[in-house]
């Protein structure tokens, strides 16, 4: 993977449980296909996310869902949490993950209803996890936490 970037393309932190096997695995889906490199990471048990959550009220300690904040690093970001984050992502991603951006027709309580059942039972899907997430070389610089940047 290179480490091309869009000149000027917004970057958005994913915050997720850095002790799940199901986070871990939708982590690695977004490396994958995050060809223009705008997501950076971070898990919730670490300093970055309380930095990051801190101006939101955000509770790094609530691991039942994962945030993405929008723009992070610029003068208005916006924090999107639960089926909201999961839905930015899609459409982040950009085609055909951006598809699933239609799925914003159906009522927010729906979405989250959908999105609680998916986190009650995510640690049946791949399991905890206790091992660290090591990221590629070309991606060390896009995990917050590893070597002790803030946001």
């Amino acid at each position: 993977m290179g480490t091309w970037k869009a000149q000027g393309a917004p970057h958005h932190l994913l915050l997720y449980d850095g002790e799940c096997g199901f986070c871990k695995g939708a982590v690695q889906f977004v490396l994958a296909r995050d060809r223009r490199r705008v997501f950076h990471f971070a898990t919730l048990q670490g300093a970055a996310a309380r930095h990051a959550l801190g101006p939101f009220g955000g509770v790094p300690a609530d691991l039942t869902t994962f945030h993405v904040i929008e723009d992070y690093r610029g003068g208005r970001p916006v924090l999107h949490g639960r089926s909201g984050a999961a839905l930015f992502v899609a459409r982040a991603l950009g085609p055909p993950w951006s598809l699933a951006s239609a799925l914003r027709v159906l009522p927010r309580a729906w979405l989250d209803a959908a999105y609680d059942v998916v986190a009650r039972h995510r640690h049946r899907i791949l399991g905890r996890t206790e091992a660290c997430n090591v990221p590629h070389p070309d991606d060390r610089d896009r995990f917050l936490d590893t070597d002790g940047v803030s946001p």
